[in-house]
């Protein structure tokens, strides 16, 4: 970081010689950086505005805010650099604009270099990694089955090397005693601790070994003790070659100490960078003294500060701060700072987007996901119980045990249908509801990695929730079926075991749609009954199929309810050649008087199971693109 400097700290060559010190210490030479891999970044006049629309009265008025103003530094290998100041400073637009991540609302200007090269998103993403703020894991895997899935999708290289790699990074974490336990076990107390999960990110990250890593906020949520150790693993790996780069807002005096140098930001200005040793220099030399025993990031903070009511007097302060930095020469050329070699960035630009090839992502993708399900109760054996419980309920309401009808029995059998399409469906939707909500952080940061395509991660969704959604509707209908007395026959029985399958399925995909559009799971569940209602008004039960509304007959049309509805009544009552008669009322004394009292056709039925297969494929088709816009939008 240019700005005051100190000979006598730790330089890159040093570093350099630490690994080859370590070569015969395999718990450490796995995070080496040699000096040839070293990397030195540096930002050039950085200016960020964001542009908010206001009405004011009859015209729309444009209000650009600048939160990043003119703005250069650079980190160098060895080093560990804290971006400090107070809320609104700027911190996080800066760590973003660097890796390029967070910044499509944003209008930037300025240069951002490795190695004296300027680079591009790709470029940056190739030698660097970013340690977010909040720790986003699959709660169901291992901490071993967490870095083992990563390292096999970034490493090209044979499992035992991988599984040797994974176990170096943890021993060198401290996270070999937690290696088996599950991240956060759901419905249960049993999670890894919030400094252990705070390691766990750091190791998903070190696998790779990049030169170059960003941590937004790396203390943020943990006790003073874990927050040390957390920066002490930070240090360790600056003396091992890696340039580190990290924001924090207030760190405590101990942690405050384990950084090499610090770049202050104040309402978007550069008021600072240098050697942390001689930024209380500095701030004395404008009389702003540190008093003795008090926390240098406290005093630093609360100096630039906008204080409410005091705002103008504040940014003169400020902007007084920054004039003295600049024009007393305490910064020195930044270009100055970098290095001369590019080896690495040629490298890394040869490297594909995608660290596995397709077959490999999709075979690790499946493995995840089928470990999640298998270890969420919720997905498998409460799913069963309940399609068991809903059909024995369901059936001693419309318990029958002939096929000797009478009228009575005919609502009875329509409605004991319909129910059955809506006990399937609503079985189906509402579990999906959670599936992309819960998993979308994660899902957007890896990807945001490289580490997969959206395709082949939707796909292994999809797949592995195939079974539960094949299973428990046959379950469901095959205990229905036989309680509620339709019709004793083979060829209709299975005619509605795969009807309640296609239902399953389509209703999924349905739930699919929500879920990948909806921002969070109370978003979802609040959609999810206000789609689902004019859908099933067009089923044919509430409404005959014939009295439909003109406006409302693209709804009959995507309506998954009136296809099956459909083919269970033809199914039922195609082959039945009587029905027994009450008395002076109206008779249906056989099944084709039922089937046209319903507005349904028996020629319909090729195109009733071609449109349910048809909605089964579009939903889900439909909710891939919605979830891969998504994803193209927020990384």
């Amino acid at each position: 970081m240019a700005g005051y400097h100190n000979n006598s700290t730790f330089e890159a060559g040093e570093h350099d010689s630490v690994c080859q010190n370590s070569k015969n210490r395999k718990q450490t030479q796995s995070t080496c950086i040699p000096k040839w891999q070293q990397v030195t970044l540096s930002w050039h006049n950085i200016t960020v505005t964001t542009s908010k629309r206001t009405i004011c009265r009859t015209r729309k008025v444009a209000c650009s805010k600048t939160i990043l103003k003119n703005v250069s530094g650079n980190v160098r290998p060895g080093r560990l650099v804290a971006i400090m100041g107070a809320s609104g400073a700027g911190k996080t637009s800066l760590i973003n604009v660097l890796t390029f991540r967070n910044i499509r609302s944003l209008a930037v200007s300025g240069d951002i270099k490795i190695n004296d090269r300027v680079v591009n998103r790709d470029q940056m993403n190739d030698v660097s990694a970013y340690l977010q703020q909040e720790d986003v894991f699959l709660g169901t895997m291992t901490v071993r089955e967490h870095l083992l899935f990563k390292a096999s999708l970034q490493m090209n290289m044979d499992s035992r090397t991988r599984e040797r790699k994974v176990d170096q990074v943890m021993m060198e974490l401290g996270l070999s005693k937690c290696a088996d336990s599950i991240i956060d076990r759901p419905y249960s107390n049993q999670r890894i601790s919030g400094g252990e999960r705070k390691r766990l990110s750091f190791a998903s990250e070190l696998l790779m070994n990049p030169p170059l890593m960003f941590c937004d906020e790396p203390t943020s949520g943990l006790d003073s003790f874990m927050a040390s150790s957390v920066i002490q693993c930070l240090k360790m790996l600056v003396h091992k070659g890696h340039t580190v780069l990290c924001t924090i807002h207030q760190p405590s005096s101990e942690v405050f100490a384990l950084f090499d140098e610090i770049y202050l930001l104040a309402e978007g200005n550069c008021v600072f960078t240098g050697y942390t040793m001689y930024a209380l220099d500095f701030f004395k030399s404008q009389g702003y003294p540190c008093p003795i025993n008090y926390n240098p990031a406290d005093h630093f903070i609360l100096t630039l500060a906008m204080i409410p009511g005091q705002e103008q007097a504040c940014r003169k302060k400020i902007k007084r701060l920054c004039w003295e930095f600049e024009n007393k020469q305490m910064k020195e050329k930044y270009e100055n700072g970098s290095c001369t070699s590019s080896s690495l960035l040629n490298q890394q630009e040869l490297l594909p987007r995608y660290q596995a090839p397709c077959l490999k992502q999709f075979r690790y993708l499946i493995w995840r996901s089928w470990i999640t399900n298998l270890r969420n109760p919720n997905l498998f054996i409460i799913k069963l119980i309940q399609a068991v419980l809903f059909a024995v309920i369901l059936g001693l309401f419309y318990l029958k045990t002939d096929n000797n009808y009478t009228q009575d029995d005919v609502m009875n059998i329509n409605g004991c249908i319909f129910f059955a399409i809506v006990s399937l469906s609503l079985d189906s939707i509402f579990p999906i509801l959670n599936v992309f909500p819960s998993e979308v952080p994660i899902f957007v940061r890896e990807y945001g990695s490289k580490l997969y395509r959206v395709d082949i991660y939707y796909l292994s969704k999809i797949i592995v929730e195939i079974p539960i959604h094949v299973i428990n509707p046959a379950i469901f209908m095959s205990i229905l079926y036989w309680m509620s007395g339709l019709v004793y026959d083979n060829v209709e029985f299975w005619t509605a075991i795969g009807i309640a399958v296609l239902v399953a399925n389509a209703a999924a995909g349905f739930g699919y749609v929500i879920s990948a559009g909806a921002p969070s799971i109370t978003a979802a569940l609040a959609l999810a009954p206000l789609l689902l209602m004019p859908l099933m008004m067009n089923g044919g039960f509430f409404l005959n199929n014939r009295t439909v509304p003109v406006y409302f007959l693209w709804l009959k049309y995507s309506s998954w309810f009136m296809y099956s509805n459909e083919l269970m009544i033809l199914n039922q009552w195609a082959n039945v050649d009587q029905i027994g008669c009450n008395g002076n009322s109206t008779c249906l004394s056989n099944g084709n008087l039922v089937i046209e009292s319903l507005g349904y056709r028996k020629d319909n039925v090729p195109l009733d199971w071609i449109c349910l297969a048809s909605l089964t494929i579009a939903f889900r088709l439909l909710s891939f693109i919605i979830l891969f816009i998504k994803a193209k939008i927020t990384t």
